[in-house]
């Protein structure tokens, strides 16, 4: 019976949050899948005459999944994301790390580190844009006279280095709250026992930090994979190296193709489905397991 009462007084008390997601991001989604499976617009019908309005498509608008421009869109999307958060979890690794030690100093430093991060995508990508023009500051620097914004693989670099540039303190911040939990009697034990400061990285910090580190590269690739405003600000749109499956669908819905951009974001949201789903499997099931014995123990400390 008290089971049941808490039970009733849980969803009673998540019941305005699940409703406010079922309108902002349910209804969106399921209306979205509908679109992707109608068209509208001038068409001429079997005797032809002209119609006008919405109708059913089927599976047409999926046709262009497999045409060459989705297919580089993807491509250029998982090459983003791959490499961005590779590289953004070694800095945010080494800027936590840098962040962690006590040292005079430490509150500035920190909010140095973290500045990138609260400065608008828009503003970031317009900065960028100017550091990398022909006569910007990254050609003066490397004495060379590269058209990073132009297109091909000096734009795929730019929108890297801008984007690790920014979030890179992301993955620190998250990590930096994983580092301030572990007992410093842990690290004494271990200097105390003759390990080095690589064996203590590696056997001590690196698994006590891994829950705040997978949930850093979660959010990170959920982020990656739908990135659309760093290439459109700094190289710009329908640029074929930097096109991003979010720009493509853009793209599509500016041109009043509803339903081709529809199907792509159906595309899209399945992907990123699959992607977290998979990384959950492989990598966070250590984490799950530890969730489930823990509540075991609450409930049998309780019973």
């Amino acid at each position: 019976m008290i089971r049941t009462r808490q039970n009733l007084l849980g969803w009673g008390m998540v019941s305005p949050t699940l409703v406010v997601l079922a309108l902002v991001v349910f209804y969106p989604l399921v209306a979205a899948m509908r679109e992707s499976f109608y068209t509208s617009g001038q068409t001429l019908d079997a005797d032809g005459f002209v119609v006008e309005g919405e109708r059913f498509a089927g599976a047409a608008n999926y046709a262009g999944v497999l045409g060459e421009r989705f297919l580089n869109a993807t491509l250029n999307t998982t090459l983003f994301t791959v490499v961005t958060v590779a590289l953004e979890v070694v800095l945010g690794v080494a800027m936590a790390l840098v962040m962690h030690r006590a040292f005079r100093g430490r509150a500035f430093l920190r909010a140095s580190i973290l500045v990138p991060w609260a400065v608008p995508t828009a503003v970031s990508g317009l900065m960028w844009k100017w550091i990398f023009q022909a006569d910007g500051v990254a050609n003066a620097i490397l004495g060379t006279q590269i058209l990073w914004t132009a297109d091909g693989v000096w734009a795929k670099l730019a929108v890297i280095v801008a984007d690790v540039w920014k979030t890179s303190p992301f993955v620190g911040l998250l990590v930096l709250a994983g580092l301030q939990i572990i007992p410093a009697e842990v690290y004494e034990a271990a200097r105390v026992d003759g390990a080095s400061a690589a064996q203590r990285f590696w056997r001590i910090t690196l698994p006590l930090v891994k829950p705040a580190l997978l949930v850093a590269v979660l959010f990170r690739l959920m982020d990656a994979l739908r990135v659309f405003d760093l290439p459109y600000v700094l190289i710009g749109p329908r640029k074929a190296s930097v096109e991003t499956l979010s720009g493509l669908i853009w793209d599509e819905a500016t041109r009043v193709h509803y339903g081709p951009a529809s199907a792509y974001g159906t595309a899209l949201f399945v992907y990123i489905a699959v992607i977290a789903f998979v990384f959950v499997k492989l990598l966070g099931a250590d984490l799950l397991s530890d969730v489930r014995a823990r509540k075991k123990e609450s409930r049998d400390a309780a019973a």
